[in-house]
């Protein structure tokens, strides 16, 4: 039986079950920007930063449950005119990723704000079916910070 996915405010979650998921080496492996030891501190500004995403545009990044447990997080964030997209499972998680991205882009096609989601994937994920099941574009490498990432988009209208 499929677990029931719910989409919950970052706050909700135990900052130590972030800080373990987020110091994975398995999720570090696909996550360029990500650099360093996640600690409380880290933990504590990652989830202000995204509750400001919140309330600067209206809609910003969850955490996921599955069944009530936390498997990871992801959501929207307003990168210029572009709602990108993203999803960071727990690896033990990551079968669930086609589902709750779904699930989340339903939020989107539901939203008048979002016309087009994108979706910024590093160089690594080697596997896109389910981004060409879904519809997406591949519309080009981009740059963000040091790192280059390939650019995908899917409308939602």
């Amino acid at each position: 039986m499929s677990p029931t996915i719910r989409f919950v405010r970052l706050p909700q979650i135990d900052p130590g079950l972030i800080q373990a998921h987020m110091s994975d080496p398995r999720v570090a492996e696909h996550m360029p920007l990500l650099t360093g030891a996640w600690d409380a501190d880290t933990v504590a500004q990652f989830v202000a930063t995204k509750e400001a995403c919140w309330q600067r545009d209206g809609l910003g990044h969850w955490a996921i449950l599955a069944d009530g447990d936390y498997v990871g997080w992801g959501g929207f964030q307003k990168e210029g005119e572009d709602w990108d997209f993203g999803l960071v499972l727990h690896p033990d998680r990551f079968g669930l990723g086609l589902r709750i991205a779904r699930q989340a882009l339903e939020i989107a096609r539901d939203d008048p704000r979002i016309p087009y989601v994108t979706f910024l994937l590093p160089p690594s994920r080697k596997n896109l079916g389910a981004l060409r099941r879904m519809g997406a574009d591949y519309i080009g490498d981009t740059s963000y910070g040091p790192e280059t990432f390939r650019k995908y988009r899917l409308d939602t209208a």
